[in-house]
């Protein structure tokens, strides 16, 4: 038998929307099965283990989310706007119907080996959004753009972090206040 993509796509959006959900150790085989309605047969005629459907739903996340970001960001027209945008893309993530905090924040933290592949999915994911700050830092007059962009990740990540844990969904607006003061320096 054939492996279908539309059969791939399911056991991935299904896995994705339960590890996102509960977590990567809560989320077994047993409901990966009951909750896609694909069989064990069929998901392993896909993927070698659990750990494989795992990564390669946080992969496909990792690409959508980044490509929605980046599009909600580009629609400032300055790379100072698109930076201080990040902020407000990042409160209208947080005030979304299901937000769970970051999946990649949350199955790293579920992961103890750094060298699992789960925690370098993480790692990359968070290496493009530094890279991609480090595209809009570059693009302003300042001195040490890569400084700002590390900066700047840390603030992102600060945000998202208190949002989930303590619930502060202003956590974006605050640090967007933080992100001015860092550009307004930089720009000394």
């Amino acid at each position: 038998m054939n492996k279908t993509p539309d059969t791939q796509q399911k056991i991935l959006a299904t896995a994705e929307a339960l590890i996102y959900q509960n977590g990567i150790h809560a989320t077994g085989m047993d409901l990966l099965v009951k909750t896609s309605g694909v069989a064990r047969k069929s998901i392993y005629r896909h993927f070698e283990n659990k750990d494989d459907v795992a990564a390669a739903a946080l992969s496909a996340r990792d690409v959508r989310w980044l490509a929605w970001f980046r599009q909600e960001c580009d629609k400032a027209e300055t790379p100072e706007a698109r930076i201080l945008g990040m902020f407000t893309v990042l409160k209208s993530w947080f005030a979304s119907e299901g937000y769970r905090g970051c999946a990649f924040i949350n199955t790293a933290g579920e992961v103890g080996d750094p060298d699992d592949q789960i925690r370098r999915i993480a790692k990359h994911h968070k290496q493009k959004l530094l890279d991609y700050t480090l595209e809009l830092t570059g693009q302003l007059d300042i001195e040490q753009p890569e400084a700002l962009a590390r900066r700047l990740l840390v603030l992102m990540e600060g945000a998202i972090t208190v949002s989930r844990v303590m619930g502060d969904h202003d956590a974006a607006d605050t640090a967007k206040d933080v992100a001015q003061l860092l550009l307004e320096q930089a720009r000394r």
